[in-house]
């Protein structure tokens, strides 16, 4: 029987007796405790056991991945994919998981790459009911047996949008296609998460971005029903042994993959106990939401552009977490690449001191501010005049090389 916990009173005897609150097999004698140390049980399940309970699911359905990336590569590649199998991501996806996808459709026996296309401002009712029609024109294409996996995120990186995540787990529901959610930005910024209740058939969220842990730490949550889908943690772990044999033990499949660092995950009860000084999640995340608009009205005004959702736009509290989406003054007509990114980056950083996220979206250029407890409003002018200067300079740059190579008309 397992034990995960000491005694509350007195001390264990050591020897063998003591091997129980290790993550050891019974039957495996470590005498190499040196090289990489052996992670107490009771330590890892009581941190595991601190987010389950943030996210509203039970201990034995969570286990730590390096980060979100990770994590759905490891769903992904468990799924067994056959020929007319369907994977569908959306144009918000960042890349490492459009990546993901495309390489599973590029390998064999090649799954039908679909995208879901959103396209902001949209109202909810309108992405929920163009994505519905979407699963359905995929459901009546596919074959009967064909296998429809989703996956989107439940808050969009660029730009950053709370999306109606849990409607879109039921549209999935309704239509026989596993959910996979992209909760990168969900922990500690995304309140009442509820698991149990919203039933996505995966869902990974890192605990580093919004929570306070230290990087490079992320959980997954994968609900009992779908345990025998993991087969393997990704690298597949020391543990693994023939599927048949342990698929309900999604704990023993994510022991040691040799690439974990569980110092990370370790550093979650200290990060909860951080915010918790700071007055909790709900003081926490109405400030940052507040400053967000509030940040977000004063960058557009510096700018003279516009918000993605201004504060005076009915669904703008349904759409904003603590990120806050402006218009930058660089032409839509440049269109992206990663010299204008690292323009951007490097003007703004190196130049300026100061740093945000910018992106291409429906035919504008986009920055994204995300708020903290650290930032005031004064922050978004800095960064509002240092975009205005760095703009001028890329707009002068890109002007003078189209010069450079438009050819001269002879008279």
């Amino acid at each position: 029987m397992r034990v995960s916990s000491p005694p509350a009173r007195s001390p264990p005897d050591f020897g063998h007796t003591a091997r129980q609150f290790f993550q050891l097999d019974p039957q495996y004698t470590n005498l190499n405790h040196g090289t990489a140390g052996a992670i107490p049980r009771h330590v890892e399940d009581a941190t595991r056991q601190q987010v389950a309970e943030l996210i509203g699911a039970e201990t034995s359905e969570c286990v730590f991945v390096p980060n979100v990336s990770h994590g759905i590569n490891t769903v992904l590649r468990n799924f067994e994919w056959e020929d007319p199998d369907v994977l569908l991501v959306t144009n918000c996806s960042s890349k490492t998981i459009s990546a993901v996808a495309q390489y599973i459709s590029d390998t064999r026996p090649h799954p039908i790459l679909s995208e879901f296309k959103l396209l902001f401002p949209e109202t909810r009712s309108s992405i929920l009911r163009r994505f519905r029609a979407h699963i359905r024109s995929l459901r009546s294409t596919s074959k009967t047996n064909a296998k429809v996996v989703a996956v989107f995120e439940s808050i969009s990186a660029s730009p950053g949008v709370v999306m109606p995540w849990r409607e879109m787990v039921q549209i999935c529901k309704a239509n026989d296609v596993w959910s996979v959610v992209d909760a990168a930005h969900s922990l500690g910024q995304e309140r009442d998460i509820d698991l149990s209740s919203a039933a996505p058939d995966f869902w990974v969220s890192s605990c580093s971005k919004w929570m306070y842990a230290k990087h490079g730490c992320a959980v997954l949550y994968v609900p009992k029903r779908n345990h025998h889908v993991i087969k393997s943690a990704f690298p597949t772990s020391s543990t693994y042994d023939h599927p048949a044999q342990y698929e309900e033990e999604l704990q023993l499949k994510f022991y040691w993959t040799g690439t974990l660092d569980f110092t990370a995950p370790l550093s979650i009860k200290a990060a909860l106990e951080f915010s918790s000084f700071l007055g909790g999640e709900e003081r926490i995340n109405q400030y940052c939401h507040y400053l967000a608009l509030a940040g977000g009205k004063r960058l557009a005004e510096v700018m003279n552009t516009h918000m993605l959702y201004p504060p005076e736009d009915p669904e703008s509290e349904l759409f904003t977490a603590n990120m806050v989406n402006v218009v930058i003054p660089l032409s839509g007509l440049i269109q992206p690449s990663t010299r204008i990114i690292r323009m951007l980056q490097d003007g703004l950083l190196n130049r300026h001191n100061v740093s945000a996220t910018q992106f291409y979206h429906n035919g504008k250029w986009w920055t994204r501010a995300s708020v903290q407890v650290y930032n005031e409003v004064g922050d978004f002018d800095k960064l509002g005049h240092a975009l205005l200067l760095v703009c001028t300079e890329i707009e002068s740059v890109t002007s003078d090389l189209d010069t450079a190579t438009t050819p001269v008309s002879s008279s």
